[in-house]
């Protein structure tokens, strides 16, 4: 049974979450934990807790024990670019884009797949 838990509007770029999340596909979720605490990117936190939120939604809805957990899916979807202004040189300003995610976890217990 699928379990899916998601982070929506998160101020971190696509980019640098999908390389945090591409760490942990297809890992059972105790190994994808202990990657992600030590991975020294600032993503890697609000991946962990989206990981985190997916195994309690799967212990307190479903019964599934974690220790048969792994993560089936996982997925950075691009949220609104927040777009912001910077004084340039002669009266100029220049864009700066601030990025959002939303951040896609999915477990599944081995016995069911």
């Amino acid at each position: 049974m699928e379990v899916k838990a998601q982070a929506r509007f998160v101020r971190v770029t696509p980019f640098k979450a999908r390389r945090i999340v591409d760490l942990i596909r297809g890992l059972h979720v105790e190994e994808a934990r202990r990657v992600l605490q030590f991975t020294p990117r600032a993503a890697a936190l609000p991946v962990r807790k989206v990981l985190d939120s997916a195994i309690a939604n799967a212990e307190h809805n479903f019964q599934l024990p974690a220790d048969n957990l792994f993560v089936a899916r996982a997925f950075v979807d691009e949220g609104p670019t927040l777009k912001r202004h910077r004084p340039r040189a002669l009266g100029r300003a220049y864009r700066v884009n601030k990025r959002t995610s939303h951040i896609t976890v999915i477990v599944d217990s081995r016995e069911a797949s």
